[in-house]
């Protein structure tokens, strides 16, 4: 709420008008020249990760605010050929309810009623939390908050790009052709609990030894995917070639039972995380790492068990809005620095954005901007000041030639 009010006097301040939606999302809107075309929808999110930066998410807010508060000073806000709106999501995260995309979800319309009713680590509801900082919430207004899809022209979004890619090109700015779809797996392997003096080795059923195992092909095939997978499966050439790209393959988590240093676990418990932007790819991969985590866990006479946790579909941005990011890249980066050599990169999410849940109501683009290392959801997650004004710049050129 503390933020809401801090963003709320910017976006004043640029001209907008400006509400805060039963989700706590908050809007600020420039009708332009027509007031009844479809709008342009622009943002991010204002939430964070605990033991955070103050990039992720915040960047894009400031980003498209600080270019229309241009257009305001300049008399072209009221000029523009179809109304922006900026939203500051409320929460995309999921950090203290474990949904993501609480906001953006909203407004897309993706999330059913019984949102309201999720709770958190100490049985606080979402609904209570909204009534608690006086955003009074039904089941009714709720499903309210979707947008009509015929009165959306596009979202797009400015964000720092979370990865190395753009920094080690020695770029500042760089268009989003995707973002990744994502599975989550939990890994179940349970064996035989003993003594760690007293079992043989050869007479050992230690899934931990089997866990690792698993791990580590799992690692082998998601760095070379091309040498484990066949053409079997729908998974042509040009499938294996977007993996060998895009794909990334995570376990994050690892617990053990008893998790004791003189006793053989009895049971390993582990998450996998994968992404790529094909989906059929990722389902290829998600089979062929399941058959094979099968196979070793009976040659070690262990058992497995593989729960699917989260499905997350690929999301395609639009080709259309690409190319204006680009251009509108480009048209800033020589307002900077004069001529530039080289085109300016498109590159894929690998995290989750906004923008996912914005794709089932209209088409996406994002613009990713470059940070210090790669490094994010951390205290030192850094945008030098020129990436900033780069991102600035590169909205401001957006919305002056949004077509």
């Amino acid at each position: 709420m503390r933020a809401i009010d801090v963003i709320r006097k910017w976006m004043e301040d640029a001209g907008l008008r400006t509400w805060v939606d039963h989700m706590g999302n908050l809007h600020g809107r420039a009708d332009g020249a027509n007031a009844n075309a479809e709008a342009l929808l622009i943002g991010s999110h204002m939430d964070t990760v605990v033991d955070a930066g103050i990039f992720d998410g915040s960047l894009g807010i400031v980003s498209a605010i600080s270019a229309l508060k241009v257009m305001f000073i300049n008399g072209k806000l009221q000029k523009l050929r179809r109304p922006v709106e900026v939203i500051a999501f409320s929460d995309e995260e999921g950090v203290r309810f474990q949904t993501t995309f609480l906001g953006s979800g909203a407004v897309a319309g993706i999330f059913p009623a019984t949102t309201l009713g999720v709770s958190d680590k100490r049985d606080v509801t979402v609904e209570s939390v909204l009534k608690e900082n006086s955003i009074e919430v039904t089941e009714e207004s709720f499903l309210q908050l979707k947008y009509d899809p015929k009165s959306v022209w596009g979202y797009v979004e400015v964000h720092i790009e979370q990865g190395p890619v753009l920094e080690q090109v020695g770029f500042p700015l760089g268009v989003v052709k995707g973002i990744a779809g994502q599975t989550r797996l939990k890994v179940t392997v349970r064996g035989s609990q003993g003594h760690a003096g007293t079992v043989p080795m050869s007479m050992r059923q230690d899934p931990m030894v089997a866990a690792a195992e698993l791990i580590l092909v799992m690692e082998s095939l998601c760095k070379n995917p091309e040498k484990y997978l066949s053409y079997d499966y729908q998974c042509s050439d040009s499938t294996l070639k977007s993996l060998s790209s895009s794909l990334v393959c995570t376990v994050g988590e690892i617990s053990t039972w008893p998790s004791a240093s003189n006793v053989i676990p009895g049971q390993v418990t582990y998450t996998v995380d994968i992404r790529a932007i094909d989906d059929l790819g990722r389902e290829a991969v998600i089979y062929d790492l399941s058959k094979r985590i099968y196979q070793i866990c009976d040659k070690r006479s262990v058992s497995c068990i593989i729960e699917h946790k989260h499905d997350a579909g690929a999301v395609i941005c639009a080709s259309k809005l690409s190319s204006q990011l680009k251009s509108a890249a480009s048209s800033a980066l020589k307002r900077m620095e004069g001529d530039i050599e080289f085109e300016v990169p498109t590159l894929m999410s690998g995290a989750g954005h906004d923008a996912m849940a914005m794709s089932h109501l209209t088409k996406v683009g994002m613009l990713f901007v470059r940070c210090r290392g790669g490094i994010s959801h951390s205290p030192q997650e850094h945008v030098v000041d020129n990436d900033v004004w780069a991102a600035g710049l590169a909205t401001l050129s957006f919305l002056e030639n949004m077509q």
